[in-house]
Parts: C-alpha cells; structure tokens; sequence
C-alpha cells in the first residue's frame, strides 16, 4: 500500500519546507503520492513533483478546495483513502483542522503530532508538554496522522513524478470562504526559520520588545515570545512559542527575559543550538541552554546587536 500526503498549500503556493520534512517522516513507509488541492495550485504541484520520494503528485483543481477548506479536502481525502495505509500531512493549522475531520469520516483514530515513526503501525509522539514520548500501536486499516516536522530533515528536490490531474469537485454545501487574514512579515516563518529570537515577560513592554525585534533583523531571524509575553501584550499570538503556540526547532534559538517555564521548553528545546540571556542565574532556561548570559537583557541586547 502507498501514503497519501497532503500538501500544504497556501495561496497557490507549496509550503516546500513542512511537505518535504513529512516526506522525511514517512519515506520508510513505502510510495508516497501527495495530493495538491485548490485551483491555482499548478506551481505547487510541479513543485512537489521535484522532491526526492515522491512517486506520483495527485492536483485536485476545483476552487472548492482553495482556502484549505477542511469539510470538501477531507471528503476528498476520505473518497481516495482506499487506494491508501497512511494519510499523513505537516502538523501545521490548516492540516489540523482537516485530519480530524478525514479520521471520523474512516471511523478510526488520529495520531497527532508523531515525531518517529518505528514502524507501519507504531509510532511515536509527546505527551506532557514535551516530558514523555507515548508510543502508539495502531491497529486500524487506515493510519490517519498529523508529523511534527520540526525533528527532521527536509527531502531535497531532485525527483520527477509525474503529476496526475483529478476530476473530484469540492461539495460547498456545509461551508464556504469569506475572507482570509494574515499578517503579513518581512521575516522569516516562526515555524521554518533558521534562527528564532524570543522575548519574555522579562522584556518588560511592548515598546522594549523592539529590542528582540532589533536583534533577529540583525540575524535574519523569526521573532517569537513565550506566553507571558503574549499574555502581557508585549507580542502578538502568532508569535507564541510553547506547549499552546507553534513548536520551533532552528539552528539557533535565542532566548531573551525568558524564564522557561515548562510549557516554554516544549515548544523549543529540539533547537540545535540554544543561547539564554536572563539576569536571574537560577532560571530554568539555563538548564537546557548551549549558551547562557547572566545579565539584564536591557544591557546585553543592545551591546549584542551593536556588535553584529
């Protein structure tokens, strides 16, 4: 039996580096066929058709799948499962919202958030916020899961498949699109980026969170914040990083004022290379740091991003 993957697909765009890390995850697994949906997407189809693994890229072209809409995509999914053992897709928002959704209509459980896969029926992910790694032994016919794609590598391009066009319209009676909005950065994707610069409730104000600002565009960097940050209002939601915000795992990760609270760390501490700036010496964050700086952040983050 074959995986069918779903590509995560926004704006007619592949989201090159959440597919081709799941393609790591599941390579193992036997052929894997990824499935494009939503009009517009013939780039993003060519595109996933490159990627090393990859034996067939399936483009469902109706405008009824545009927007990641999850009630037609996991009718979809659901309508083509049999040809299938493993429906998989990046543990990203929209692919969330979809699995769920393709699991119920099969009648099987959804494994989320796998971080190994040991073998076609066990799996491995968190539990805890990040402290225990549950294995999962499935027996369903049909694997339905979500890979937490921080852990691995990214497949390279280099591969050709074919690209296979379907006929499947979208059924839009249960829900329709209104509107997007998305914020809109000249920074890297928190969830891809290299390098990541977080801010905690040690930054004091949403003024002085200019600072961390300042320090990733010297770097090239995302920004993120713990939830204190963002609960104080010094950041905004999306740029969360935790247990309840996006889970990060760059080559880089610094954090600044940050605590580290447990439900902080799980988000975070697969990073590479961790560097914490935090005057208190006896903070948490020192514990799983590469790198740790015991001074005020005030003094530190301007002298550092003079230096660079």
């Amino acid at each position: 039996m074959a995986v069918l993957l779903l590509a995560d697909v926004s704006n007619g765009a592949l989201s090159t580096d959440a597919v081709a890390k799941t393609l790591t995850a599941v390579a193992a697994l036997g052929d894997v066929h990824v499935l494009v949906a939503g009009k517009g997407g013939d780039a993003a189809a060519a595109e996933a058709a490159t990627l090393t693994g990859v034996t067939k890229v399936i483009f469902a072209d109706d405008h009824g799948f545009c927007h990641a809409m999850a009630e037609p995509i996991a009718a979809l999914i659901a309508g083509m499962a049999g040809d299938y053992s493993h429906i998989v897709a990046p543990g990203t928002s929209d692919a969330k919202n979809i699995m769920p959704r393709v699991a119920a209509l099969l009648d099987v459980m959804v494994i989320s958030e796998v971080t190994a896969i040991v073998d076609a029926d066990t799996f491995e992910r968190p539990i805890y916020a990040g402290n225990a790694i549950q294995t999962v032994k499935s027996t369903d016919a049909k694997k339905v899961m979500t890979v937490r794609t921080a852990g691995f590598d990214a497949a390279p391009a280099g591969g050709s498949a074919a690209v296979e066009k379907s006929s499947a319209a979208a059924a839009t009676d249960l829900s329709e699109w209104l509107a997007d909005k998305v914020a809109s950065s000249d920074r890297p994707e928190l969830t891809s980026a290299g390098i990541v610069v977080s801010g905690g409730r040690g930054v004091g104000s949403e003024d002085d969170f200019k600072l961390i600002e300042g320090l990733a565009d010297k770097l090239g960097a995302a920004v993120g914040a713990s939830r204190a940050a963002v609960d104080s209002g010094y950041a905004p939601n999306d740029w969360q990083v935790g247990q309840t915000g996006k889970v990060v795992a760059p080559d880089l990760y610094v954090a600044v004022g940050i605590s580290g609270a447990i439900q902080h760390l799980a988000g975070m501490k697969d990073s590479k290379i961790i560097v914490a700036i935090n005057k208190d010496e006896e903070a948490p964050i020192f514990q799983v740091a590469d790198f740790g700086l015991v001074a005020d952040l005030f003094d530190a983050v301007p002298e550092l991003t003079g230096k660079l």
